[in-house]
C-alpha cells in the first residue's frame, strides 16, 4: 500500500514507523528539516520537507499514486486541506485527518466531512477518543486498560496479577473449571517485558500483566476473580482542563461517576473558561505540582487523580505526589514511550497513550480483510483485531482444536447473532461471526489471511 503522512510529530512519526515495519510505500510530509531528518535516518520511509497541503510536495511525495492520505499536522485546517487537495488533484481514495477543535465535530455539522464539501473518509478526535480511554477504566477500577470491541459488547481487560491473585500459578486451560464464573478468556500476557501468547497449558505469574476477553457483564466479575475488588471512586481529581480535562469531567458530569470532582488548571483564563461549562465540578486555578494545591483539593481523600496535562513530566509527577498525599489510585496521560517503561515502578496504576489511539484508528484502514476494529498495544508489540468471518475463511466449519492456528495468535470471542461465546476446542466459527483475535506484531499479516475475502466468493 502506497501512504502518504503529512506531519512528522510524535503521531505522525509513530505511523510512519509502523508501516514502514509492515513494509508499506511509505512517505512523510512536514515543514520541519530536523523531524524529516529523523525520519530519514530511522525507518524505511521518504521524507519531504514542505508544507502538506500544497499540491506540489503531495506530487513530489507521490500522492498520485497513493492508497491513502493520513493528515496529523499540528493544524485542523492544514489537515482538511491537504484531503481536500489530494481528493480534488490526486483522487486519493481513502483520506484520514485528525481533527482536534471540537467546533467541527458538532452534531449539527454532521454533513461537512463528505464527498461534496470537505472530503474526509475518516475523522480521528484524539482528545474525545482518549476521554473516551479515561472514562472506561474509571468506571472499571481495578483494569489496566480497557479496549471495548463489538460496539462494547465485548471487553479486553488488563490486569494486573499481584501475588494475592486468585488465578495465578494454575494452567489457562483449567481456569473455566476451577472457576465456573470466570467467563473470561486470557489471551496475552506481559511477563518482565516480555510478550506472551499463551497456550492452555501456560499458567499465569504474580507480576504479569494479563490481557482477558469477555463479555461486558461478566467484566467485573472477571477482576473480581483476579484478586481486583476496587470500589468505584467516589472522589477524583483532575489534573489538566484542556480539551482532553474538560471532556472527561463533562462526560463525568453527565453519567454521574463521582460524588466529588475537582479539577486543577495551571492558567488562570483558561481555568475560567472551564469553570463556566462545568456545573457540578470544583475547578481550582494552580499547579498540580503544588502540594498546597493538591491537598486544597482534597487529594488526601481522593479515590482517584487523573493526570491530563499536556506535559508527560508533569503528569507523572502529579500521579507520584498524589499517591504519596494519600489519593488510593492514579491514572496518568503519557504521550513519549520511553517514559511508559517505568510507570509500575513509580507506583502509577493505569496509563493513557494518545499516540496508540491516533495508530490504532488508522491501522483500522489499512488492514486487509474484513477488519472491523483494530487496538495497537505495548507500543505496537500486539494488537487486538475484531474481524468478521466469511465462508471462504480457513477459519469457519472447523473445531478450533483442529484449526492449528499460526503461532502468536489466540482466538479471545466470538460474537453470533448479538450473543457472546466463549471459545473452547469444540466450538466451530461459522460465517458472519464476529472474532476478536490477540496477536503478535509477526503474525499480524496471517490474521489478514485468515479474514481476507477470496476470488472464489465472487
Amino acid at each position: 500500500m502506497k501512504v502518504v503522512i503529512c506531519g512528522a510529530g510524535q503521531v505522525g512519526y509513530g505511523i510512519a514507523e509502523r508501516l514502514a515495519a509492515e513494509r508499506h510505500d511509505v512517505s512523510v510530509i512536514d515543514t520541519q528539516p530536523g523531524l524529516v531528518q529523523a525520519i530519514r535516518e530511522s525507518m524505511d520511509a521518504r521524507g519531504i520537507v514542505g508544507h502538506g497541503a500544497h499540491p506540489e510536495v503531495l506530487q513530489e511525495a507521490g500522492a498520485a499514486q497513493a492508497d491513502l492520505l493520513i493528515a496529523v499536522t499540528l493544524y485542523d485546517e492544514v489537515n482538511m486541506i491537504a484531503c481536500q487537495v489530494a481528493h480534488s488533484v490526486f483522487e486519493v481514495p481513502t483520506k484520514i485527518a485528525r481533527i482536534r477543535s471540537q467546533s467541527y465535530l458538532r452534531s449539527d455539522l454532521q454533513d461537512l466531512f463528505s464527498t461534496e464539501n470537505l472530503p474526509i473518509d475518516v475523522i480521528i478526535s484524539p482528545e474525545r477518543e482518549v476521554g473516551d480511554m479515561v472514562l472506561g477504566r474509571i468506571a472499571l477500577p481495578g483494569a489496566m486498560d480497557v479496549i471495548p470491541f463489538i460496539d462494547g459488547a465485548v471487553v479486553t481487560v488488563a490486569i494486573d496479577c499481584r501475588e494475592d491473585c486468585p488465578v495465578i500459578n494454575k494452567p489457562l486451560g483449567q481456569l473455566t473449571e476451577l472457576f465456573p464464573d470466570l467467563g473470561a478468556t486470557v489471551v496475552g500476557i506481559l511477563r518482565n517485558d516480555e510478550l506472551l501468547v499463551p497456550s492452555t497449558a501456560d499458567e499465569l505469574r504474580a507480576g504479569d500483566l494479563a490481557y482477558a476477553v469477555a463479555d461486558k457483564a461478566r467484566i467485573r466479575r472477571t477482576l473480581l476473580l483476579f484478586g481486583h475488588e476496587e470500589p468505584d471512586a467516589g472522589r477524583i481529581v483532575i489534573a489538566g482542563g484542556g480539551n482532553i480535562g474538560l471532556y472527561v469531567a463533562q462526560e463525568m458530569e453527565h453519567r454521574r461517576l463521582a460524588a466529588r470532582l475537582c479539577l486543577v488548571e495551571a492558567s488562570a483564563e483558561r481555568a475560567r473558561v472551564v469553570a463556566d461549562q462545568l456545573r457540578h465540578t470544583t475547578v481550582l486555578h494552580g499547579s498540580s505540582l503544588d502540594r498546597s494545591v493538591l491537598l486544597e483539593a482534597a487529594v488526601d481523600r481522593a479515590d482517584l487523580t487523573v493526570a491530563l496535562t499536556n506535559d508527560d513530566q508533569a503528569n507523572i509527577l502529579t500521579s507520584v505526589l498524589a499517591k504519596r498525599l494519600g489519593c488510593r489510585a492514579n491514572m496518568t496521560l503519557i504521550n513519549d514511550p520511553a517514559f511508559q517503561t517505568f510507570t509500575r515502578p513509580l507506583g502509577i496504576d493505569a496509563y493513557v497513550d494518545p499516540r496508540s489511539v491516533t495508530v490504532s484508528r488508522v491501522l483500522q484502514h489499512v488492514r486487509r480483510g474484513r477488519i472491523r476494529a483494530v487496538h495497537s498495544i505495548l507500543d505496537g508489540r500486539a494488537e487486538l483485531i475484531e474481524a468478521e468471518a466469511l465462508e471462504t475463511s480457513p477459519l469457519v466449519g472447523v473445531p478450533l482444536r483442529e484449526l492449528n492456528l499460526p503461532e502468536g495468535l489466540r482466538i479471545g470471542a466470538i460474537w453470533r447473532a448479538n450473543g457472546f461465546i466463549r471459545p473452547d476446542g469444540q466450538i466451530k466459527i461459522k460465517p458472519h461471526d464476529r472474532v476478536v483475535i490477540f496477536t503478535a506484531g509477526h503474525a499480524v499479516k496471517k490474521v489478514e489471511q485468515l479474514f481476507r475475502v477470496s476470488l472464489e466468493y465472487f
